[in-house]
């Protein structure tokens, strides 16, 4: 994982930039490019071209020594600048053994000759499919003057555009590169991709065989970018009828179903394991992190990407937790990896520690969501302490939540119908929160976290099973079954039962109930009423809605002041991580906006 940044000012045609302009934009990209150095503390890289120049910051974690970026074709006509891990790039590479001529061991080169291979029909839809990974890159081909920009279907690597007061486009890993050289920032759409002669494209397969033009592309659109993923799981019509794994008294009548979400996830893991330097897991002790690290320990002790011939570079898997002393999470923690046979670090913040912190994470990740400052600033305190002992990649229980209805108001959802909308409408919004947070609090540090919950087959197989299933039903005693049976059941052999069948504790409640009681008495007491009175004039665009979030926006502010980074911040009400539609499943929520688990009062068993 790494970060980029990338310049194109194709408005003149076939006409070069003036070397003298071409000098002032390379420098200027340059000086853009160190702001997010964090996120590449191993090299530097930049091309400059005539109507593009690509500036890299590279984490090595696959191919440290050759894999420098930007990367560049055989023919040298291609320039390359990819940000996150292409799992499948071994596959992709045995179809191009012969036709292309490899010059490095990047994972992320295959894309060039994929790109070859599709930039004549321009069905890049089908050149990304090919792709299973997260990844944000921007592909300029120098012979044709066109630029290819494409990002992961979730968002799991964040992407930003942008454009100057002269116009000229721009894309960076972070917002933070483009605020102060762009008149106007925008978060690049997940599952997206932009071609830079879009139209052109369209005019000739529309001349020449009008069923043969790109996915979803008009006339309209041709300048916007192109929704790449789409999938027939978004329609509850497509899942109802999935077979069942239970019946309606939640007994077992269909093993083949809970089977298939534990081989699923366990070949996601083993594919996230392709690294040549040391990793290690987080582990919160809760249900996503203790899987996904007991299934890394099953296949830690053999290098995955060399079908295990070679042992492990790393000899033993370290485990990662953090949180106030005594918090939920470490106890569990402790608990699960003593289970698994981890080596595990505790990693103890104090209160203040976690304030001081405040204006560095809210720089990082670079949003005033309330929710997501929680959460971030104990990961990113723990991301330093990790980076602190050589581990450059971690892997992350991020994004089961989404897929399984894990969040505690899901017990209130009405019908599998609305069950299942509210899952593809917190899927879609995964790159705003969970994703954001994920990686930028942990790249702060140059720390790369990979998501195998969140691996684009695992996903189908997730959100394709019948919602029903996945529902917290009324079982025949009266009492509701617990969020995510089906996955707990599914590695319940793996886990201590206490670990296996503990309640869902959103991440900032898990650290310690505290740091959030705290988070809320500081900020009611440094934002004034009359500030917050005035919060329409003084944040006219998204104005605050509680004073912990005005605490978070005066901060956001100063570092990001344009419009344009404001409005790149998600801005809903909710309860406990729902989104705003699913605040009509209860009355009592309608006035509510708190994103901590302990709002669901008698579902959460410390609610109050």
């Amino acid at each position: 994982m790494c970060g980029f940044v990338g310049a194109f000012d194709l408005s003149s045609g076939s006409q070069p930039i003036a070397e003298g302009l071409k000098e002032e934009l390379r420098a200027q990209v340059l000086e853009m490019s160190k702001r997010i150095r964090h996120r590449g503390p191993d090299w530097s890289g930049v091309y400059t071209g005539n109507n593009a120049i690509l500036s890299h910051e590279r984490l090595s974690i696959v191919d440290p020594l050759s894999g420098k970026q930007p990367l560049v074709s055989d023919d040298e006509k291609i320039i390359l600048a990819a940000n996150g891990e292409i799992y499948n790039h071994k596959e992709i590479r045995a179809k191009f053994q012969d036709s292309y001529k490899f010059r490095t061991g990047s994972d992320c080169e295959v894309i060039i000759p994929l790109y070859k291979k599709y930039r004549e029909s321009g069905d890049f839809t089908a050149m990304i499919e090919e792709l299973s990974g997260i990844f944000a890159f921007a592909l300029y081909d120098s012979e044709k003057d066109v630029y290819l920009i494409a990002r992961d279907e979730i968002g799991v690597i964040p992407l930003y555009q942008g454009w100057d007061k002269a116009g000229r486009y721009y894309v960076a890993s972070e917002l933070k590169a483009l605020e102060g050289d762009c008149q106007t920032i925008e978060e690049f759409p997940n599952g997206s991709y932009l071609y830079s002669k879009q139209a052109d494209l369209f005019v000739s397969n529309d001349t020449h065989d009008p069923e043969r033009k790109p996915s979803g592309l008009s006339k309209s659109d041709c300048s916007e970018p192109v929704k790449w993923y789409k999938r027939n799981w978004e329609e509850y019509e497509n899942v109802r009828n999935s077979p069942r794994a239970t019946d309606d008294k939640g007994e077992v009548i269909n093993p083949a179903v809970i089977e298939k979400v534990r081989n699923g996830l366990e070949a996601a893991v083993k594919a996230q394991l392709m690294s040549d330097v040391p990793y290690g897991v987080l582990l919160s002790g809760g249900l996503d992190s203790s899987i996904i690290a007991a299934v890394t320990q099953k296949y830690s002790k053999k290098r995955v990407e060399t079908d295990s011939k070679e042992a492990a570079w790393w000899p033993q898997l370290h485990s990662f937790a953090v949180g106030l002393e005594g918090s939920p999470d470490l106890i569990a923690a402790k608990k699960a990896a003593d289970y698994i046979g981890t080596v595990h670090h505790e990693v103890h913040f104090t209160i203040q520690e976690a304030l001081d912190a405040l204006p560095d994470v809210i720089y990082h990740i670079e949003t005033y969501d309330i929710t997501t400052v929680r959460a971030s600033t104990p990961m990113y305190l723990l991301a330093r302490v990790i980076k602190s002992m050589g581990i450059k990649m971690v892997l992350s229980g991020e994004g089961s939540d989404e897929l399984f209805g894990g969040y505690l108001y899901f017990h209130k959802a009405p019908n599998a119908h609305e069950f299942h909308e509210e899952l593809v409408r917190k899927m879609s919004k995964l790159h705003l929160y969970d994703c954001l947070r994920a990686n930028k609090s942990l790249m702060a540090w140059g720390v790369e976290g990979r998501v195998p919950f969140l691996d684009k087959d695992f996903i189908d197989i997730a959100m394709g099973l019948n919602p029903t299933d996945k529902m917290n039903i009324r079982l025949p005693d009266g009492k509701q079954r617990m969020e995510k049976w089906i996955l707990r059941k599914a590695f319940e052999d793996l886990l201590p039962e206490s670990i296996c069948w503990r309640q869902k504790e959103q991440f900032s409640d898990g650290v310690g109930y505290n740091w959030i009681d705290t988070l809320k008495k500081m900020t009611e007491e440094k934002v004034s009423d009359a500030e917050f009175a005035r919060r329409e004039n003084r944040f006219p665009v998204n104005p605050p809605k509680t004073k912990e979030e005005y605490y978070y926006r005066e901060i956001y502010s100063r570092l990001f002041p344009s419009d344009s980074a404001a409005r790149c911040v998600p801005h809903e009400a909710g309860v406990a991580c729902s989104t705003a539609k699913a605040l009509e499943w209860d009355a009592a929520w309608k006035n509510m906006d708190e994103p901590s688990g302990r709002a669901i009062a008698g579902v959460h068993d410390k609610a109050y």
